[in-house]
This record gives C-alpha cells, structure tokens and sequence, in this order.
C-alpha cells in the first residue's frame, strides 16, 4: 500500500509540474513559435548528424580492432577456406556500401537542411538514377547468391566415390553420442523405438541387421585428417543442430528423420593448438582463469584447446553445456583407437 501511496504522489507531481511548465511558456510573449525548428536549430542538427556519422564510423572501427581476437582462427577442413572467402567479400561489400550510403546520407540531411525563405525543390523522378541504384544491387546480390549456391552446392556433396568414413551424430537433450560405421563402413538400421536401455542399446540400434554388428559407439569423436568423413544425424527429442565451427559445418538434427553433412579435416588438433590465434586465446583465458582462481571462483583449471561438437539450437535449460570433444588425429592414431574399441554386438548385453 505505501509503494502505491508513493508511486501515486510523484505519479500527481509530476502532472503539476508539467502543468506549471505550459502556463509559463503561454505567459512569455515571443514572437517566434518554440516548437517550430528555426535556422540555428536546423544547423545544429546538421552539425550533429555528422558528429554522430563520425560516432558510427569510430564505433565500427573500435570494434574490429577491440574484438577481432574473438573470430574463429583458420578453418581445419577443405571447404572453409572458400567459405570464409564469401564470408569476408560479402562484410567487404557491406561495409564499403555502408561507409558511403551513411556519409551521402548524413551529409544531404546538413547541405539540405531547413533554412528560413528556402522552398523545397519538388522531384518526381529520374529513370537514370532509379536504373543505376537498382541494377548495381541486383548484379552485386544475384553475384552473392550465385556464388553462395556454388559453394553450397560443393560443400554438401556427399557421396561414396573418395571411401569417406561414416559417422552418425545422435543428439539428445542434453548430450551427443557418436556411431561408427565399422569394419563394414555401413551403419546398422536404427530407431527410437528399439532403445533398450537394460541392454546398452542406447541408439535402438536394429539387433537383427548384421550391419550393425560391428558399428562403435562412443562419447568423444574422433577424426582421420585428410580423410573425407560423411556425418549422418539424428534427434531423439527435439530438434537440435549439430555445429562445428572450427570446420565450418553446421547441420539441424530433426526427430523422425536423417539428415547429412560431409566434410575434410585439414588441421590435426595438435597442429591447431599451435596455431598463433589458439595460442593467443588460450594464454588470454588461462590468465582470467588463474585470476578465478584466485578469487576461488569455480571453471578455473586450465584450459587446453579442443574441438568441439556444440548444440546450435535452444533446445532446453542445459543446452550451453550440450557438447562433445573431437579430435582430429593421424590416420595411423585413428586406427589405433578404433581397435581399442568395443564393437555393438560385443558390448550389448545378453536378454534375460
């Protein structure tokens, strides 16, 4: 009651102030009306539109120099390189086109500016101007686009002809589970509905296809540099998407149904934890980690670079921590640990 009481008087004063403040503007005579910009308003403002076209363009210029160091480092598969090429020609575009749309803008809203006995010239069109500032839009944009198309195009050729390894993302809240193809290079049918969780099938893997007999399962991914991997993904719950930004792949994972994504890794996980950006990042957040630490703050161990598998949708409370370790290794090193591994047959556990 006392915080309405309270609300409500300063609610009633400042109604009287601002009562107060009208009767004493009607009690001036002036001969000029107030709320009507006048020649020293209007060049005022003028001079603020560039102040604040300085203010846009220093902004833009403090952010790139101030937070560069947070962009991904270089891409560890075949087709980053070209996907971070369109990336970057189409911020050059943006940012040149934005650098002079802003300056003409800001510099006609002072050159023309409202001034006392000037009238505002009435311009019903020219067809020139209109073709020139539609046509460099439309061949700049179908460039993009038809560039974009390509790349895609290239990046989502998934096929058998380079003998790529096959590997099924499962994503579920709130963790991923990686499957390997096997021996055979071909997974085993699976389904929601075959889960048996008393028999370690956790993937309802279908016990009566061979085909699943030798295909692995596991809780941290591991990759063959240089060898061509074809990802097969599904969802049990709701949808999630498989990202791996250091490979610049990204792909959703929709219940009910398979989706694909094919990729090359180029960098092995110890060559990129050589990388000078990796290098630079990890010192920098080992330094607020040490300082955590010592303010005993919990997540201040030290950190080591890894690749990672992130969950790119919201897809409940825990989904930031929806993540999984890839390494990238020697074909020599992938084989090694795939033959440490148990196969499906051999780590299901017999019916009761």
């Amino acid at each position: 009651m006392t915080a309405l009481l309270t609300l409500t008087v300063l609610v009633l004063v400042a109604i009287a102030i601002w009562q107060m403040t009208k009767i004493f503007e009607l009690s001036q005579s002036k001969t000029d009306n107030p709320e009507v910009a006048n020649d020293s308003d209007n060049k005022n403002n003028g001079y603020l539109l560039f102040g604040f076209l300085i203010f846009i363009y220093g902004i833009t210029i403090f952010s790139f120099v101030k937070y560069s160091k947070m962009l991904l480092p270089e891409a560890a598969s075949e087709h980053g390189g070209e996907y971070d090429q369109l990336m970057w020609v189409s911020f050059g575009i943006i940012f040149f086109v934005q650098t002079i749309t802003q300056a003409l803008l800001h510099y006609f809203g002072y050159k023309y500016r409202g001034q006392k006995g000037r009238k505002a010239l009435f311009y019903a069109d020219n067809d020139r101007l209109e073709f020139i500032w539609t046509i460099i839009p439309v061949i700049v944009l179908a460039g993009l686009i038809l560039w974009g198309l390509y790349t895609w195009t290239s990046i989502m050729d998934i096929n058998e002809d380079d003998d790529p390894l096959v590997v099924e993302l499962y994503a579920q809240q709130f963790n991923w589970t990686a499957r390997y193809a096997g021996d055979d290079n071909v997974l085993g049918d699976a389904n929601v509905r075959l889960i048996d969780i008393d028999r370690a099938n956790v993937l309802g893997i279908d016990e009566s296809d061979p085909n699943g007999d030798d295909d692995v399962i596991v809780k941290e991914l591991h990759l063959p540099v240089g060898r061509k991997v074809n990802f097969k993904m599904r969802s049990q719950d709701v949808l999630h998407s498989a990202y791996m930004p250091h490979f610049r792949a990204q792909m959703n994972c929709v219940p009910g149904m398979i989706t694909q994504f094919s990729f090359t890794p180029t960098v092995t996980t110890e060559e990129m934890r050589l990388n000078p950006d990796v290098v630079e990042k990890v010192r920098r957040t080992n330094e607020l980690r040490a300082k955590w630490a010592a303010e005993g703050k919990p997540n201040s161990d030290p950190w080591e670079f890894d690749y990672l598998l992130l969950c790119n949708k919201i897809c409940g409370k825990s989904h930031y921590n929806m993540q999984m370790k890839i390494i990238v290794e020697t074909e020599e090193e992938f084989n090694k640990w795939m033959a440490e591994q148990k196969t499906f047959k051999a780590s299901m556990t017999p019916a009761e």
